[in-house]
């Protein structure tokens, strides 16, 4: 009997495996597409307002409180503004989106907190079709299927991702980039001439949103400088205006919001890298993001992400992985977002690990002799699912509904309590940027928080840092001048040293909100206490 031919070989008869398959998923339909978006953003959407707890202060405070104040004329600039070493590009998409609800009067106390986190949900989504799409691209359906089911279910993507971090639009931006880039995929001779043009204005993009998003980008270019064949073109036809044009709009955005022009990346350059000013917040061990941090994101993907890189041998996106965690390894302060880019890379190898034991089952010989014994044991695929399942799902719920959601239900009762007229002002006793701030009470109301701007001489502590050494002292001399507070907000291991002062000031307890069961960097903070003055 005749076999038909196969497909992919009569329409690329001269094309190697790999390069016919990335022929066929770039022809696959855009209902195709379509449909992971729809289930991304819809996936995404009911992540957002599952997310209600506290992460890190950048989400609020360099994002969102930066909006706030251009739109409603209120908020709280935090000193990065004042040096000028943070762009507005991010904190502008949100502006915009603010003046939208705002026009069409849906700024009400829960919308502005919950808005936010749905529009990221936007931008996240077209970060797991892209990635969908590279993985693709790269190895085939199959592992474009696991992949995308190993980022849906990953715990750390689903706690961070939607968050207003401009980490979080850094890693859409790096997904879809590297989409476009020729030297990523496995072969470049068939790539669209503008391809390369459209990665490299996504690069430019992310790097203007936050600057050390070049350290990714440095990796690409020179990879891409390597390989192609065309090097002058690349560096003076498409490397220099491309960039020189991206830099020029977001030079404008800063001009037009600072009054004044200012050089954002070369500012950032200079604070976080020759001066080591982001060591202030903290260092960690230079072996951190190996051992604890980026372990801690990819959680039970480990296995399958490290026999991914074996088995697919794709040694230009596992070096992308290793030189990015090596250069943030090289500075003191590290973070967890600090990474989150190359997370959606890692569980590209897991999804080819996952698609691997899928092809691994379905092609054993014996399979069929010994049916009734595969119908009683689950399949190495359906046991490594359930795994993956039983140990992101529960860790993706703690960390989104319970873990640190003190601080950002203290910010719903007080917005509520404004409206009724019930807030007047509000003191913050506890470390900086602890909980929202005027984007979540959305009321110009007096508000204060201790400060922790750097100092210019090291070793003198800032305000935060001399309250947390000695509460009393510090609240019975700050009461000295203050004009006092409708309302005072601390944690619980500082209010049980003020009770006694805050209530020889005439506060009484009025909400306690639950915050945490263990510690982070401080000790517990169990809780988040609100203290009012004896006539509200």
């Amino acid at each position: 009997m005749r076999q038909r031919k196969n497909d992919s070989s009569n329409k690329y008869p001269n094309l190697s495996e790999e390069v016919v398959e990335e022929k066929k998923q770039e022809k696959k339909s855009p209902d195709s597409a379509k449909k992971v978006l729809a289930l991304c953003l819809g996936f995404r959407m009911l992540n957002a307002l599952l997310i209600q707890t506290y992460f890190n202060p950048d989400e609020h405070w360099q994002a969102l409180e930066v909006a706030h104040r251009i739109v409603f004329g209120y908020g709280h600039l935090t000193w990065e503004w004042k040096k000028g070493i943070r762009s507005y590009l991010h904190p502008m998409l949100f502006a915009l989106f603010y003046k939208v609800i705002a026009l069409l009067g849906l700024d009400t106390p829960w919308f502005m907190m919950t808005a936010p986190r749905l529009l990221q949900s936007l931008f996240s989504s077209v970060g797991d079709l892209y990635l969908y799409k590279l993985s693709g691209v790269l190895f085939g359906d199959s592992v474009a299927k696991w992949t995308l089911f190993s980022q849906l279910t990953n715990w750390f993507i689903f706690f961070c991702f939607n968050r207003t971090l401009s980490n979080s639009l850094e890693t859409v931006l790096t997904l879809v980039g590297l989409y476009y880039w020729p030297c990523m995929r496995i072969s470049s001779k068939k790539v669209h001439s503008d391809s390369r043009k459209w990665g490299l204005a996504v690069a430019a993009l992310a790097c203007a949103i936050r600057p050390t998003s070049a350290i990714t980008w440095v990796y690409v270019g020179l990879l891409e400088l390597y390989l192609t064949h065309q090097r002058l073109r690349f560096i003076f036809m498409e490397l220099v205006p491309i960039g020189s044009l991206v830099l020029g709009i977001m030079c404008l955005v800063d001009r037009l919001m600072y009054g004044s022009w200012v050089l954002v990346p070369i500012n950032f350059l200079r604070f976080n890298f020759l001066s080591s000013g982001g060591d202030y917040y903290g260092t960690h061990k230079w072996h951190w993001y190996f051992t604890q941090g980026f372990s801690v994101m990819l959680f039970s993907f480990i296995p399958f992400s490290l026999a991914g890189i074996i088995k697919s041998k794709n040694w230009k996106f596992a070096g992308l992985i290793v030189w990015v965690l090596g250069v943030y390894s090289i500075l003191g302060h590290k973070e967890f977002r600090f990474v989150l880019p190359v997370l959606p890379i890692s569980l590209i190898f897991s999804g080819y690990s996952l698609a691997s034991l899928e092809e691994h089952g379905s092609s054993n010989g014996k399979r069929k002799e010994s049916s009734h014994i595969c119908n009683k044991w689950p399949s190495k695929k359906q046991l490594a699912v359930w795994f993956l399942l039983a140990t992101n799902i529960p860790m993706a719920l703690y960390m989104s509904l319970v873990h640190q959601r003190g601080t950002e239900d203290v910010m719903k009762y007080l917005s509520k309590e404004a409206v009724n007229n019930k807030v007047k002002s509000v003191i913050f006793l506890m470390p900086c940027h602890a909980t929202p701030y005027y984007s979540a009470l959305h009321r110009n109301l007096p508000m204060r928080f201790l400060d922790c701007t750097p100092s210019e001489e090291k070793g003198i502590p800032d305000e935060s840092d001399r309250f947390m050494m000695n509460p009393v002292d510090f609240a019975i001399d700050f009461a000295k001048n203050w004009s006092s507070p409708s309302h005072i907000v601390l944690f619980d291991s500082e209010e049980k040293q003020l009770r006694n002062f805050l209530l020889s000031q005439s506060f009484q307890e009025v909400r306690r909100f639950f915050h945490a069961h263990f510690k982070v960097d401080r000790d517990l903070q169990a809780s988040v206490v609100v203290y009012a003055t004896s006539g509200i």
